[in-house]
């Protein structure tokens, strides 16, 4: 997987924009950020998951996918290795950080 690549799902996803926080491409739906490229540094990206959302891809992509390090990360932002990552694994894990950010009591739609 590419950043290249990564963007190109993260955008699909339904009222998707891309802007920048803290100095890194990041992706937002409802104005809130579910995922961010470039952090902490090209090789990865991060995906904000429920912290059981986080075990679940972590233990199915241990390779791939790890919780960021402090508060961030027991919260279920979660850590993206791209070389290590195929679009099909990082297509759940942005399908269900956006999910995360739609408006509750509506169903999202992808």
């Amino acid at each position: 997987m590419t950043s290249a690549q990564f963007r190109k799902i993260a955008l699909s996803l339904a009222g998707t924009s891309e802007h920048a926080h803290h100095g890194h491409p990041d992706f937002r739906a409802q104005k809130k950020v579910f995922a961010t490229l470039g952090y902490p540094d090209e090789n990865f990206a991060m995906v904000k998951l429920t912290p059981e959302q986080q075990s679940e891809f972590i233990a199915a992509h241990p390779e791939a996918l790890a919780p960021v390090k402090g508060a961030w990360g027991l919260k279920g932002a979660t850590r993206v290795r791209l070389a290590k990552t195929d679009a099909e694994t990082a297509g759940a894990a942005l399908t269900a950080a956006w999910r995360n950010v739609q408006p509750k009591g509506r169903p999202a739609k992808s």
